[in-house]
This record gives structure tokens, C-alpha cells and sequence, in this order.
């Protein structure tokens, strides 16, 4: 059975018990900085399982695409670690327990069809406390009480919040994967012959601050199937990785490198960890993660790191791993319609990755070569665990990579202090998890709310209401006094909760003899605005008949500017490609910040452009119509979805047009023309593949260009010219300074030449190296290089490093000669080492390199490390 049948009998099943089916949530966490990464299927619904939403149906079944990377050292090595992978799972918010649940499992296992397991096979584990699950699957499934085995961890929790105990069902492989004589060969123990296939976990109690436990008002079931573990069953085959999900991207690297699986051990664990890394890399940024030097990004950009040097493992020394994104298509797209629909960008980001670490790859072995320089030159014969550890942490290179290079040295590797350093790394990822991992806990006065709440600020924006509840503190009150800080809940509201990047209104609640000030909106559990409000006189009752009005000025400001991101999102894709989509965005009533993917910088031409084609927008006074439709028939129409939201089954579809096509809730003008004006303040990057523009309409465009205009007024008033004359004053200005410039350049070459030719005499040997190691006077880094390009003839093989003072900082720079780069010599580590020792950092070609410092006490210490790298170097080539 493919593993794509697997995946739609699972979803079939589900559908048909009542549940809801959920499409697989992006790998990046929507509105939960707790986590990382998406990794269980149940970690999108948490707003489900601790209170904060209640669900429309209580029933919910998903695939879910994770990550988790804890356990990376051994993918490959084993049948079943990956970093990237499937979980299937069925979850019940308050609604159906352990019975159902138990029940379905079965049936789903063992009917014919669906999974169609023999039953002989099946054994599963509860926890010794739970008579309730050892009942069910005893008495009701009729498995014999043998194979119920009762084991103390079979109990979820992770920390404060919901927990419970779980039963755990395994699967028997036969005696081709164990023998029943070995003490570890039973479900439970640590053995290749019993398969765990699916956790069930009872949701039944609240972990408390003070470490007791309670039982959950509302009791759930998560549980979590692999999807890989089905395939290797059903497809009767040794490892997840000879299953179809893995097999034909292991083929095509078999093409890429010329190589058989299964003739070589070790190339085939370099084969399985290219096919696991990559379907992480390409659903990932599939989802918006671009390969970085912190967070999500770099955890990727380890990944393709390590792909990459299995690559050179199997003997491929270019760019691959981004021809490998049409085979993880052709596997997923049938479910995942992202690594298809992005393709070209996947493989565009993937290619320049690698091609950097190409070039990174020399620099580490650049390092490595100073690390065995300086090892011998101590006497020893051991590179330091804590040195192979940054290597491979700052470079990417493996422990293997490392030892082989200090083989070929006659030298070894400290492997504990590897071992020790990469431990103490796991515990701060673990502790990091802990600390984070736990979800809040069910309660608080608005869990059990249910009266309905009715917005109606999409139209009116002033409206008489009711106030149907109050919350001072964390308790329901009948009334409030003056200063006052409540929660206030209506039965209707103009009021927009903050929701979709557009920020929340604010305005006023104003009753008989009482008034509110309304500076925050949120939505409740069950989906009603609350008010967050402050009672600035009189004392606010509940039942009282009230108007509720939101600021008109800030409201108009806002949908102005949120219109605009739904032109601006459009005018991107028109200049800069398809591949850009929308990362995030904030809608305020003084401007707007929209982010998008884009790999790249973008240019002024660019951005002129996408500013023009906003403003047509604008100025052909195009109206905004919209509508509810079906999910499925706002995507038939092309309706845009965004970045990380979830969208119900009826969803609300705005229309700029024949231009615009977005699913969005927000609040926006009726015509185009109300935006009045656009105008963009700046674009940057704010991370790998994201970047951010920043941009404002309307009344605060105006102003924006007025400010401008007074600018150029004053500076024309500096220039004593008129506005016209500007440009041509400020071109005879840099005239002047062109020739001014020339002429300091001409003396301070004059200088260089008479401080050159006083250092030669300072220049040391080391072997048939000469090393120059000194500090000078040189008022800039131009200077400072004009020094050195001065000495470099006059000393033939050398190694050239030069500082000097400057504005209270430390500026460095170095020079190797062709002949010593040949041989090993590198100005730009050389140069780093030096500015590590002043706090501060730079580097460079091999031949030529510059950095800065901080500390200009410590220049003399940082001339005299570099020197004796060098030295050291120079004594062992």
C-alpha cells in the first residue's frame, strides 16, 4: 500500500466517525513562540486542548508535517530517525474518551478495509494505573491480558498543563527482526522487532504550578501515528527509508553519484541522511524558513550543510541537493501542493546555500590547518575536542572530517571533549524544550462563556448594544467603579479584535450615567470580542443598554492602509515573481509594514515600479467588493491565501477588481480612490529570504511629502541656491571635494612610502617566511592599506600584518604573497585571530584582508598572536 493510500484511508476514516479534517499546519508555529517548530500533530491545536478556542467541532483528525532534530547524530544509522516526518493523528476536544477511541483504533488497524493488520499481531501498553484502558482493551477488544504490557512512562507530560496516561500499540515484524529469547525483545523494550505504530494519550488531568495534579474539566484524546512506520509494514520493507517515500529520492542521488544502495554500508548511510535532510530543507522553505545564522534558519542551513558533506562522501563535489526538490515534489505533491507550487524558488534558494557552503568549506579547512600548525608547534599530536566542536559547530564539518584531516597530519582527535561539548549543547536544547514546550492551563471566567457576541463594525461603526458580562479581575462582577480595568463583553460590536495583522480599534462605551475607554480587543474561547476597557467615570453595570463607538478617524487611516497591503502584496508578485508571499504584516493607523519572501535585494528600479503600480490602483478608483464563499470555491476563484492563518469552511473573500484576489477578515476601504495616496518609506532585510517594506497612505503620505519638500527647502536655504539649483550646487560641491580627495590621496601616499620604508627593518624570518607584525600610524583603513600595498614588493615572501589607532578603534590589515597563499597561508583567518583578541572581527581573501577591533589596549597583544600564527605556520611548512 503506497503511502499516499495510507494517508487517505486515515483521513477517510475519520471523516467518516465525524471528524473534522484539518490540513497540515506550516512547519512554522502560528502564534506560539514556545515552539520552534511544528513537531506533533497536535501542536497546531493547541489553542484547542488548554481552553484559549473552542473548536466548531470537537472532533479533528490531521496529517501533520513536523520537524524535530533533536536526535540528528542518528539519521541514517537507524530505521526510523528523521528529522522531517509525518504524524497522523485524531483528537477529541471534550467530546468522545478512551472507549471510542480504544474502539476505532482497532478497527482502523485490523478491518480489511483499512489497514487490515493481523489482529495475532497487535500487543499494546497502558499505564499500570489505568484499569479503565486495560478494561477496554481486555474485555471489550478482546486482546489477552499477555499482551497488555503495564509500564510506569507510558504517562504524557510535559510540564504544566494538560497530561494523562497513554497506551501505546505495537505491531510484530516476525523473527526476521528479533528473537523472543532476548529480555529486550518484547513491546516496550529496546528491540527492531516490536513496531510502536500509534499513541494514544488521555487527557484527563491538569499538571498545577505546585506539581499536583487535578482532573481537566474538559477531558481530550491526542494521539499520533507515524505515517513512515505504516509504509515500512504495509510495503514489507526493512527500514522507513526503503518505503516510497524515501526510495526514489535515494535513487536519484544514486544517479547524481554513481553509486548502488545497498552495496556499502557506510555510503549507504550517507544516501538515507541526503534523503531525510532534504525533504526537511525543501518543506521548510517551502513554508518561509530561509537558511540563516540563528533560529529556524540556521537549523536548516546545518541541515544542508551535513547533506552536502555526505554528498562529498559519496564523491559529489558540486551543487545536488536542489535537483532533489522535483523528486520530494513528485512524492508529496499529491498532498502537499507547496513543494510543487514552489518549486523553482525551493531549488533557487537550495542551489545558493550550497554554493556558499562550497566556498565556506575552504575557509574550515583553512582553520583546521592553523589548528594543527599551532598544535604541533605546542609539541602535541591531539587537536582538542573543544576545537573539532566549533569546527563543526561555526563550519559544518564532521568529527570524520576532522580526524581524517589530523591523520594525514600524524596527529588525533580528542573525541571525548567532542563528545562533551556536543552534549552540553543537547542540554541546552532540552532545556530550552522544557522550558517552553508546556501548554497554559484549561479555566479562566471566560472558558465557559457561550452567549453569542455579533460583530457588525465590517458596516456600522457606531451601534446600541448590551453589556452581557463584565470581568474585574478573574471573576464575572455585576458592576465596576471608576479606574477600573474589565474585561467587557456585548451582545453586538463595531469593535475589530486585533486579528490578521490589522491592529485592534479602539473607542468608547458609553451608558447611563458611566463611560468606558476601550484601548484593547481580543476574542474570547468561544470566538466573542472582549472589550479591554477602562471605566473612566460613573460605575459601569451589567445588563445595561449602551452605544458602543469605535474612532471613526483611526478606523478610516487603518482600512486605508490595509487595502493597500493587499495591493502592495499584488504589485510584488507582478515585479519581482510569484515566489514572493506574504511573511507578515501590521496594519496601523499611521502606516503599514508588509513582509515577504524574496531571495534577494530588491532595487530602486524595483521599488519605484511597485509603487507605481499601487497607486494606479488607487487613482483608477476601482471598488472593493466583498463576499463569503466556500473555502473551496474562494480557491477556485484564485483567492490568495496568507502565511500561517486558518481558515474555517465558509471564508470571506476580498476583491480589488480584476487585480486583487485575497481570503482576509479584515476591514477596508469600498473604493480604491479613499486610499488617496501611497507611498513607500524603505525596504531591508530582516532575515535570509525575508524582507520587510515599510509604507504609508492617505493624510500621512501627505504629510510624509511635505516634511520632504521642507527638507529640500532647508537644504537649499545651506546652499544659499534656489530649490532648482540643488542638484546642480551639490555637483559643484563634489566636484571640489573630487580634487581635495585627490590631492590628500597624493599625500598620504607620500607618507606611506616614508612609513613603509621605515618598518622594513622590523621584518623577522621564520624559515623562508618573511613576517612583518607591527604597529603604525594611519589615520584611516585607506591609509592603513596604502602601508601595506607599499611594503608587499619590497619584502618578497612574507606575511604582512599591520595596525593602527584611529578614532578611538582598532583597524588591522593583512597580506600574504602569492607563493606562501599556494602554500597554506591565509590573510583572512590570519587577521580574524588578531581581531578576536581586540573584541572585534573581520576576514578577507587569502592574499589580502582588513578587520576591526574595539579595545586599542590590546592592539600590541593582537599584532604579537598574529605573529606567532604565523611563525608557528612558517616552522612546520
Amino acid at each position: 500500500m503506497k503511502a499516499s493510500e495510507i494517508r487517505a484511508k486515515w483521513l477517510q476514516f475519520f471523516e467518516e466517525k465525524g471528524h473534522k479534517i484539518e490540513p497540515s499546519a506550516s512547519l512554522v508555529p502560528h502564534n506560539d513562540p514556545s515552539l520552534l517548530w511544528i513537531n506533533a500533530g497536535m501542536a497546531p491545536l493547541k489553542q484547542y486542548f488548554d481552553g484559549r478556542v473552542i473548536p466548531e467541532n470537537p472532533r479533528i483528525a490531521n496529517s501533520q508535517k513536523c520537524i524535530r532534530t533533536n536526535d540528528i547524530e542518528n539519521v541514517g544509522k537507524t530505521r526510523r530517525h528523521h528529522t522531517f516526518f509525518e504524524m497522523l493523528g485524531n483528537f477529541s476536544i471534550g467530546d468522545y474518551f478512551k472507549e471510542e477511541v480504544i474502539t476505532w483504533a482497532w478497527e482502523f488497524l485490523t478491518d480489511k478495509k483499512w489497514i487490515g493488520f493481523d489482529p495475532e499481531r497487535l500487543s499494546v501498553t497502558v499505564y499500570p494505573e489505568d484499569e479503565e484502558a486495560f478494561r477496554f482493551w481486555n474485555e471489550k477488544i478482546g486482546l489477552p491480558a499477555e499482551r497488555i504490557y503495564k509500564l510506569e512512562e507510558n504517562f504524557w507530560d510535559i510540564g504544566e498543563g494538560p497530561c494523562g496516561p497513554c497506551t501505546e500499540i505495537f505491531y510484530d515484524r516476525g523473527d526476521k527482526y528479533g528473537d523472543l529469547s532476548d529480555p529486550e525483545c518484547w513491546p516496550g523494550g529496546e528491540n527492531e522487532r516490536f513496531l510502536e505504530v500509534w499513541n494514544l494519550v488521555f487527557s484527563q488531568f491538569n499538571h498545577n504550578k505546585d506539581g499536583s495534579y487535578t482532573p481537566l474539566p474538559s477531558k481530550n484524546i491526542d494521539t499520533g501515528a507515524g505515517l513512515e512506520r505504516f509504509a515500512s509494514i504495509l510495503q514489507d520493507v526493512d527500514s522507513n527509508f526503503d518505503t516510497d517515500l524515501f526510495r526514489p529520492i535515494i535513487d536519484r542521488t544514486c544517479e547524481i553519484a554513481g553509486v548502488t544502495y545497498k552495496s556499502n554500508e557506510e555510503q549507504d548511510v550517507a544516501l538515507k541522511v541526503i534523503a531525510d535532510h532534504i525533504r526537511t530543507v525543501v518543506f521548510s522553505v517551502g513554508d518561509g524558513v530561509m537558511p540563516s545564522n540563528e533560529g529556524r534558519g540556521y537549523i536548516i542551513r546545518r541541515l544542508l550543510r551535513r547533506a552536502v558533506r555526505y554528498g562529498k562522501k559519496l564523491g559529489v563535489d558540486r551543487p545536488f541537493l536542489y535537483e532533489l526538490t522535483s523528486v520530494v515534489g513528485d512524492v508529496m505533491g499529491v498532498y502537499y501542493s507547496e513543494v510543487v507550487e514552489k518549486r523553482e524558488f525551493i531549488e533557487r534558494v537550495i542551489r545558493t546555500e550550497e554554493e556558499r557552503f562550497h566556498e565556506t568549506l575552504s575557509d574550515g579547512l583553512a582553520m583546521l590547518s592553523d589548528i594543527v600548525a599551532s598544535a604541533k608547534s605546542a609539541e602535541s599530536t591531539i587537536i582538542q575536542g573543544a576545537d573539532a566542536f566549533r569546527l563543526y559547530d561555526t563550519y559544518g564539518f564532521p568529527f570524520d572530517l576532522t580526524e581524517d584531516f589530523a591523520a594525514e597530519h600524524g596527529m588525533t582527535v580528542d573525541r571525548e571533549g567532542f563528545d562533551a561539548e556536543m552534549e552540553l549543547q543537547r542540554e541546552r536544547g532540552r532545556g530550552g524544550r522544557r522550558e517552553t514546550e508546556s501548554m497554559k492551563v484549561q479555566g479562566g471566567p471566560l472558558s465557559e462563556y457561550t452567549d453569542k457576541s455579533e460583530f457588525v463594525g465590517y458596516t456600522d461603526l457606531i451601534t446600541d448594544s448590551q453589556i452581557k458580562g463584565i470581568v474585574l479581575g478573574d471573576a464575572f462582577v455585576q458592576e465596576a467603579g471608576e479606574g477600573s480595568q474589565v474585561l467587557v463583553l456585548l451582545d453586538r460590536t463595531p469593535f475589530y479584535a486585533e486579528s490578521g495583522g490589522q491592529i485592534a480599534d479602539r473607542g468608547t462605551i458609553t451608558g447611563d450615567g458611566f463611560e468606558l475607554r476601550v484601548e484593547n480587543v481580543s476574542k474570547a474561547p468561544h470566538g466573542q470580542t472582549v472589550h479591554h476597557a477602562v471605566v473612566v467615570s460613573g460605575t459601569a453595570k451589567a445588563g445595561a443598554t449602551v452605544q458602543s463607538a469605535i474612532d471613526k478617524s483611526a478606523r478610516e487611516d487603518i482600512i486605508k492602509n490595509h487595502t493597500a497591503t493587499h495591493l502592495l502584496h499584488k504589485a510584488l508578485k507582478e515585479v519581482l515573481g510569484d515566489h514572493v508571499n506574504q511573511a507578515g504584516s501590521l496594519v496601523e493607523t499611521d502606516r503599514l509594514r508588509f513582509d515577504f519572501s524574496h531571495f534577494g535585494s530588491v532595487t530602486a528600479e524595483e521599488l519605484a515600479e511597485i509603487e507605481r503600480k499601487v497607486n494606479e490602483q488607487i487613482w483608477l478608483g476601482t471598488d472593493v467588493d466583498i463576499s463569503n464563499k466556500s473555502l473551496a470555491e474562494a480557491k477556485a476563484m484564485g483567492a490568495m491565501a496568507l502565511f500561517g492563518e486558518k481558515y474555517g469552511d465558509v471564508v470571506r473573500v476580498v476583491r480589488v477588481g480584476d487585480y486583487s484576489l485575497e481570503l482576509c477578515g479584515g476591514c477596508h476601504v469600498r473604493n480604491t480612490s479613499q486610499i488617496g495616496l501611497f507611498k513607500l518609506l524603505g525596504e531591508s532585510g530582516i532575515g535570509s529570504g525575508v524582507r520587510r517594506i515599510e509604507a504609508v497612505t492617505g493624510r500621512h503620505a501627505y504629510t510624509y511629502y511635505e516634511e520632504q519638500v521642507e527638507l529640500l527647502k532647508q537644504s537649499a536655504a545651506l546652499l544659499k541656491s534656489g530649490v532648482a539649483d540643488v542638484p546642480k550646487r551639490i555637483d559643484g560641491l563634489n566636484a571640489q571635494l573630487k580634487e581635495l580627495s585627490r590631492e590628500n590621496e597624493s599625500l598620504q601616499a607620500k607618507l606611506s612610502r616614508i612609513e613603509a620604508g621605515s618598518l622594513e627593518s622590523q621584518a623577522v624570518k621564520a624559515g623562508e617566511v618573511t613576517v612583518l607584525c607591527a604597529k603604525v600610524n594611519a589615520p584611516s583603513m585607506d591609509a592603513l592599506r596604502g602601508i601595506v600595498d607599499e611594503l608587499k614588493p619590497k619584502l618578497g615572501a612574507s606575511v604582512i600584518v599591520l595596525g593602527a589607532v584611529a578614532d578611538d578603534k582598532v583597524n588591522l590589515a593583512a597580506a600574504v604573497s602569492a607563493d606562501l597563499v599556494k602554500k597554506g597561508f591565509h590573510a583572512g583567518q590570519i587577521i580574524k585571530q588578531a581581531a578576536i583578541v581586540c573584541g572585534g572581527n573581520g576576514g578577507g581573501r587569502p592574499d589580502m584582508a582588513q578587520a576591526g577591533g574595539k579595545d586599542i589596549t590590546k592592539l600590541d597583544e593582537a599584532l604579537k598572536v598574529a605573529e606567532e600564527l604565523v611563525v608557528n605556520r612558517a616552522n612546520v611548512i
